[in-house]
């Protein structure tokens, strides 16, 4: 029997589970609205603090350099700030200059704020002014699968970003879940049991088997 996508959250920030908030919104690449630029695939939505800044100018570059890796996942990249279109503009040139990368995926201009409040990308606590560093997975469904936030300070991890895509894939295709540390070719997680049939098939199965509940196999 087929599930129903959730309903979208009425309000405060989405949650794993939640149909991702649609917008539209002017960005370097014109206006778009999510639900229609997705085109079925996954998403990696994610804010900066500010425009021609040092730690953001760091991870924007590496996003646009490891497109490709995305890319081969399904996954379309978009930023976002609550900097102006002009703004966005002229620092996707310097950029370029100065890292000799080009940014190829569209960067939201956000200066109303809407797209961040409905995501839940400004904390007062953090600054009144700028977003923190949010990373919303989206999947194909436009369902909420992943967040993480990261303070000013301190930059993403690419490398991270893409093994939790990869574990998240990994999962939805396998109907099971991923262990500590894992990376793609490494043995899965089975789901728990949950009937003592599932037990004794735990005790017989083709899994490297630490206990009834905790088994892994290869996919």
């Amino acid at each position: 029997m087929a599930t129903e996508t959730p309903p979208a959250a009425p309000g405060g920030i989405p949650k794993l589970g939640d149909l991702a908030p649609d917008f539209t919104a002017p960005t370097t690449q014109g206006e778009l609205t999510l639900s229609t630029w997705q085109e079925g695939k996954w998403v990696l939505l994610f804010s900066h603090p500010a425009d021609f800044t040092p730690v953001c100018s760091t991870e924007l570059t590496e996003f646009a350099r490891r497109a490709s890796e995305f890319d081969q996942r399904g996954v379309k990249l978009i930023g976002l700030s609550i900097d102006s279109i002009h703004s966005h503009v002229a620092w996707r040139e310097n950029l370029q200059r100065n890292f000799d990368v080009k940014i190829g995926y569209p960067m939201i201009a956000d200066i109303s704020m809407a797209v961040a409040t409905r995501y839940g990308m400004l904390h007062p606590g953090a600054s009144a002014t700028a977003t923190v560093r949010a990373v919303f997975v989206i999947d194909p469904k436009r369902v909420v699968r992943a967040i993480i936030y990261y303070p000013l300070s301190v930059g993403r991890n690419v490398d991270e970003i893409l093994r939790l895509v990869d574990g998240l894939q990994t999962a939805d295709k396998h109907g099971c879940a991923t262990p500590v540390n894992w990376k793609p070719g490494e043995k899965v997680i089975v789901l728990p049991p949950k009937t003592e049939k599932e037990v004794e098939e735990r005790k017989t199965g083709n899994y490297e088997r630490i206990d009834f509940y905790i088994c892994k196999k290869s996919v």
